[in-house]
């Protein structure tokens, strides 16, 4: 997926964080069961806007096998699902989007301190509730 800003391709994105799990399910149910997750109101394609805080709104763009949000100056969150040996991978990885000052963005920020060992805790926490929803294991790799 190609991220954009106010109508314009982005330049480049810098990788964060990464993490990611295997779910023991088809890469289509892993899909369905993260969409219904990360998109409560069902819309499953294409590109659009939510208000996810009062005040504050992402671009969602949604395909076949991946869900990002885009949102604020610098934030771009990518969820990804691919078929796996074992069931499905599931990936998510936080990218700074910035188009200027992007060096400055982790001196802005303060929740950057630790933000790497969150990231994975929250992710850890929705894979479980993932592999629970589909009624099958799963873990963090």
């Amino acid at each position: 997926m190609l991220p954009e800003r106010r109508g314009g391709p982005v330049s480049g994105k810098k990788l964060i964080v990464e993490v990611a799990g295997i779910v023991e399910a088809p890469a289509a149910a892993v899909f369905d069961g993260l969409a219904d997750a990360l998109l409560p109101d069902g819309r499953r394609t294409g590109r659009f806007t939510v208000e996810d805080l009062p005040g504050h709104t992402s671009t969602v763009e949604v395909t076949d096998r991946a869900i990002s949000f885009q949102g604020g100056w610098w934030y771009r969150g990518e969820w990804s699902v691919e078929p796996h040996p074992e069931g499905a991978l599931l990936t998510h990885r936080v990218f700074n989007v910035a188009q200027w000052g992007r060096w400055g963005v982790p001196l802005a920020n303060r929740f950057f301190i630790g933000f790497a060992g969150r990231t994975r805790k929250g992710f850890d926490e929705n894979l479980a509730q993932l592999g629970r929803r589909l009624g099958c294991p799963a873990r963090p790799v």
